[in-house]
């Protein structure tokens, strides 16, 4: 190489690539005047005036910054109560509230795992599962998605003494629901730990939106680790990890990604407990996101597109390639709705789609502008299933 070689050239040949293929991504700013189908506020609450109270009150209580890692400075009283919440809500022994969901999942892969462990990883477990398998230094066999007996096959078949079973609880593009009893009865069975992500159930799924493997009789477990975003539901910021004391005495010992990490901001913090305070007193609220799911997912069938029965509030309108995706979503904001469109290396090859994500404060009006969207969507790109 010479000393005059451009050293940005392979960056802008990658994305003209990237551009010819229907990958290219940017970023645009909120409000843009469309309705949303496209953000995880699944319960509508991130403009609700209790959190926007809950976050003031706690900025003035704690200021702005919590100024340093939660091991030194971090931690406020309101992390405190937060921990605790977040537990007795979901049903588990204890937590740890974590700056994003993504270094939840990070922290608890990462300290539970290493050598000689076993991790076996659902094939379309969220890319924060991924990253943390790849940084966790154990074997890792990823396995078939929702494939119970490869994970039991796999479990029986291990040399390692120690083994972590890591799945989504609801699937982040997909929306379906893990087995999570069957996977629990596996892990059970071969002395292994299940780490359940709740980041799409928690909120939506089961009683008071306790979640998944609240829903599936599996809170408290000792071998069952939860973690979760803040960000979705609960329409604030940040993460956790939920389990047994051991489980959280070791990420506070061991967990890089909560020792070295500046704590959660306040704010986020008294809006994620006034969140939960709104779910524990409303217990039809979750109901009436599912609803609004269930009635997205028949809109795209009844057009002909291909989607699936949704668990939680996620809806994949499947179109194949690239461009499809994204002319499908150029529909939809000519109709006023902002959607997801995700592309490779966000789904796999060939299963590009539109993610509609329903919130409980859905109206009718919006539902008709989707019928109505997506009934062109359906003859523009030709992806009809009725043709």
């Amino acid at each position: 190489m010479t000393g005059e070689a451009d050293p940005l050239a392979r960056l802008r040949h990658a994305a003209a690539l990237r551009a010819e293929a229907g990958l290219r991504r940017t970023l645009r700013p909120r409000p843009d005047g469309l309705t949303d189908l496209a953000s995880n506020d699944y319960l509508g609450l991130a403009g609700d005036p209790r959190l926007v109270e809950g976050a003031v009150a706690a900025a003035r209580a704690w200021g702005t910054g919590s100024t340093g890692s939660r091991l030194v400075t971090g931690t406020t009283g309101l992390h405190a109560e937060l921990d605790r919440r977040l537990a007795a809500f979901t049903g588990s022994a204890a937590g740890l509230v974590f700056s994003s969901g993504f270094l939840a999942n990070l922290g608890a892969v990462t300290a539970l795992a290493g050598p000689g462990t076993l991790v076996l990883s659902d094939q379309v477990n969220h890319a924060s599962i991924v990253d943390a398998c790849r940084l966790s230094r154990a074997r890792v066999v990823i396995v078939p998605h929702r494939d119970t007996a490869a994970v039991e096959q796999a479990l029986a078949d291990r040399e390692e003494d120690h083994a972590l079973i890591v799945t989504d609880a609801v699937f982040s593009v997909d929306g379906d629901l893990a087995p999570l009893r069957a996977l629990h009865a596996a892990a059970r069975a071969h002395g292994a730990l299940l780490v359940i992500d709740e980041a799409h159930a928690l909120g939506v799924v089961g009683d008071h939106g306790r979640g998944a493997a609240h829903a599936a009789g599996l809170a408290g477990e000792p071998d069952v680790v939860l973690t979760l975003t803040l960000s979705k539901s609960l329409a604030s910021q940040g993460g956790a990890v939920l389990g047994a004391p051991e489980v959280i005495e070791t990420l506070v010992d061991t967990g890089r990604s909560f020792i070295f990490d500046t704590g959660l901001n306040p704010p986020a913090a008294g809006a994620a407990l006034a969140a939960l305070e709104i779910l524990e007193s409303d217990p039809e609220l979750p109901g009436r996101a599912r609803e609004r799911a269930l009635r997205l997912a028949n809109l795209a069938a009844g057009s002909g597109l291909e989607t699936t029965d949704p668990a939680a509030a996620v809806v994949p309108v499947f179109l194949g390639e690239p461009h499809a995706a994204v002319r499908a979503a150029e529909i939809c904001a000519e109709h006023g709705l902002r959607v997801g469109c995700f592309r490779p290396p966000s789904v796999p090859k060939g299963r590009a789609c539109l993610r509609l994500t329903a919130r409980a404060t859905l109206d009718e009006s919006d539902l008709t502008r989707l019928r109505a969207a997506l009934a062109e969507v359906a003859s523009s790109t030709g992806r009809s299933l009725h043709t």
